[in-house]
């Protein structure tokens, strides 16, 4: 067998060096990180959508549903959607006022026009520099775009939270009860429709 010489013994020493530092930084424990692992956690993020046309009478965002996500052009994961706030675009008229100069009406020469804010819930590991997912560091200003069924429009992030385990409880609650309300709504709506064509049924026969 070969005796090793000590340059041998500084390349096998490297090689192992090389690996406990891989280990230490997958693992999200390397001293050496600017920003090592510090817990994972549930976060909420809102999304602005700025001037999104939609002539639908129905909103394609929906609470509980999941809209794919692209961050900076690379393509992420389904998200869950855990709140949706909208409203006509607005526009700012001066009034002859000294109190108040201003007033905020609806911008009727853009009808189909809607600002949104799309809060949705995912999972990140907390670092000192801020929670990152999808090795994303997710921040205020950061473009991303929403992709559904019927919809794909790009805003950018406008809020970031960290959720404790009562905030997912309290989310997934308020989702539960939303669907279980739909549900009824349906089942109600085919209940009477089902009645009605009994009637029609009943008079024809008449």
């Amino acid at each position: 067998m070969k005796q090793l010489k000590p340059f041998d013994y500084i390349i096998i020493a490297a090689v192992i060096a090389v690996i406990l530092i891989g280990v230490l930084v997958y693992t999200g424990k390397n001293k050496f990180s600017n920003s090592p692992v510090e817990a994972t956690k549930k976060i909420a993020f809102q999304v602005m959508l700025k001037g999104v046309s939609i002539t639908d009478s129905q909103i394609p965002f929906k609470i509980g549903d999941e809209s794919f996500i692209t961050i900076r052009n690379v393509p992420y994961t389904k998200l869950q959607i855990v709140d949706v706030a909208y409203q006509p675009r607005k526009i700012v008229l001066p009034v002859n006022n000294p109190q108040q100069p201003f007033i905020v009406v609806d911008d009727f020469s853009q009808p189909y026009q809607y600002d949104f804010v799309i809060t949705l819930m995912d999972e990140a590991k907390i670092t000192a520099d801020g929670p990152v997912a999808g090795g994303n560091k997710i921040k205020i200003g950061m473009p991303i775009v929403l992709e559904g069924y019927n919809y794909r429009t790009g805003g950018t992030i406008s809020n970031v939270q960290e959720l404790t385990d009562k905030d997912v409880f309290l989310i997934n609650e308020q989702i539960k009860q939303l669907k279980n309300s739909q549900n009824n709504v349906s089942t109600q709506d085919k209940t009477a429709e089902s009645d009605n064509k009994n009637k029609q049924v009943k008079e024809e026969n008449k």
